[in-house]
């Protein structure tokens, strides 16, 4: 049966505006975005467990901002593989400090906040006229983290929100339990369910396929040559274990140093595969995670914080970007707990997991050099350099052609004069692939709104990609009318008590 909480996407931006913006006069605007990107990580894991993406969603995705931030441009695509890579939910470092907060001043903004993010969760579960009971169970998932965070630091109690089960209009199957590879045996019948998961749990990962992934990637020669050195290393160790002959003492952790968007979290990715199919890893999976995903304000609440993550990474890899920051802010700085607990537990799990931290070439050598159990257990490193402008073309043609996308001559020679001066004339912010997948996304609006305007567009209008869809001309003639004034913007003054957003 229909539900009550269905909205056009024109209605939601104003409920989620009324939302908001009651939130900021409580807490502060500049928490904007952050808000934003929490809100649209939410809602990738809510439609997740939804029956189905469609258009609709995009729709509604697109009206997830705050005023005064940018509208997002969603595509059906990117949405639909963004919600299924989305998985674990992990709450947001402003709410810690949110809530850390309303503990000092004995107020209960965060306890306002998860009726806040219930409500706007529901609006987006019931974008299709439906709210399954997989999305209710995530909603309240949700919900339920973010209240332990709050009995935890010791804020006061609130009125309860919402129970998001009491809305369930199907028992619809989500999305992704709807869509999974069939299993068939030689003869053709499918496998009960049961039966294909259970093999699909013990399957691992296979070892000359992750290979074939690692040589297919652009550039990384050297690291290419690292990885597969340590692979003949560990694997020949596995074989001197199975003929009982002696087998020195090694650390398989590693320090991954480079600049952004470089291939860091890829080759961990694969990495993590390839520990799996040799014997050394019993899962194989990827846990990525910062300081803000490990760090709490409180004694004693960053080591459960961390132990928390770990526990999610044992059988796998623990990734840890911008690593150096756990050990930056002096002697009393939480971060130092979060590595004693990460210390503690690779040895406590030492046979089934593996940690990776990642960073700046300087800053990470000092983080390696700040504690002498990160020195015993970090020492292979492994240089991640940037992509030259060949690379970033080559990276940028892999994209097209996997989405459909073509180039004629003299678009190709003008994507290559592009990269190679985003190359030449790059500075500390150079983003390497992560520019090639911006200059893409940008490309794919451009385009498609050149190709609306077009009468009757063919599958070669669609597929083509002209020079101009290569150059930011609004943004060129926004940056020659705009006249120069100082930008700064005043936060707004906290009121004593808060108020409980309007839906």
């Amino acid at each position: 049966m229909p539900t009550t909480w269905n909205r056009s996407p024109e209605e939601f931006h104003k409920i989620y505006l009324a939302n908001t913006d009651a939130f900021y006069r409580i807490g502060s605007s500049q928490l904007a975005k952050d808000l934003d990107d929490f809100m649209t990580r939410c809602a990738l894991g809510l439609w997740s467990r939804a029956g189905s993406i469609t258009e609709r969603h995009v729709e509604m995705a697109n009206q997830i901002y705050s005023k005064g931030q940018p509208r997002p441009t969603w595509l059906l695509w990117n949405l639909t593989s963004a919600a299924c890579q989305e998985d674990v939910f992990m709450p947001p470092v402003f709410f810690w400090n949110l809530a850390e907060s309303d503990a000092r001043r004995g107020t209960e903004t965060s306890r306002t906040f998860i009726r806040m993010l219930t409500n706007i969760l529901l609006y987006l579960a019931a974008v299709d006229d439906d709210v399954t009971y997989a999305e209710a169970a995530y909603i309240t998932d949700c919900t339920d983290r973010l209240t332990a965070i709050c009995d935890t630091t010791g804020v006061r109690k609130s009125r309860d929100g919402l129970n998001p089960l009491d809305f369930v209009t199907s028992g619809e199957p989500s999305f992704q339990d709807k869509h999974k590879p069939q299993v068939q045996t030689t003869g053709g019948e499918t496998k009960p369910e049961a039966e294909a998961e259970k093999e699909a749990a013990a399957e691992k990962p296979d070892f000359d396929t992750l290979m074939a992934e690692l040589e297919d990637l652009v550039g990384l020669e050297e690291v290419k040559k690292d990885v597969k050195n340590l692979m003949n290393l560990v694997k020949v160790r596995k074989l001197r274990e199975q003929y009982e002959l002696p087998v020195p003492p090694m650390s398989l952790h590693m320090v991954f140093v480079g600049n952004p968007g470089t291939g860091k979290t890829t080759v961990a990715r694969l990495v993590s595969g390839l520990y799996a199919a040799i014997g050394v890893l019993s899962k194989g999976q990827l846990v990525e995670v910062d300081r803000s995903g490990l760090v709490a304000g409180y004694v004693g609440q960053t080591a459960l914080k961390t132990q928390e993550v770990i526990k999610s990474a044992l059988g796998g890899v623990l990734f840890i970007d911008e690593a150096y920051s756990l050990s930056s802010g002096g002697e009393n700085d939480f971060g130092r707990e979060a590595i004693e607990t990460i210390l503690k537990a690779m040895e406590d799990h030492r046979d089934d997991l593996i940690v990776i931290v990642a960073g700046y070439t300087g800053p990470m050598e000092k983080f390696i050099h700040s504690n002498p159990g990160l020195e015993s257990r970090f020492n292979k490193y492994f240089f991640f350099p940037d992509y030259n402008g060949e690379q970033l073309m080559e990276m940028f043609r892999i994209r097209c052609k996997k989405n459909g996308y073509t180039m004629n001559e003299e678009t190709e020679k003008a994507a290559v004069e592009m990269f190679t001066q985003l190359y030449e004339e790059r500075t500390e912010n150079f983003g390497n692939g992560r520019d090639v997948r911006n200059v893409f996304e940008d490309m794919v609006v451009r385009q498609a709104n050149r190709v609306a305007a077009l009468e009757n567009p063919g599958k070669e209008d669609l597929m083509a990609v002209l020079p101009k869809d290569l150059e930011d001309r609004e943004e060129e003639e926004a940056e020659a009318e705009a006249p120069a004034e100082d930008a700064t913007e005043e936060s707004p003054a906290e009121p004593e008590t808060p108020a409980e957003p309007e839906v």
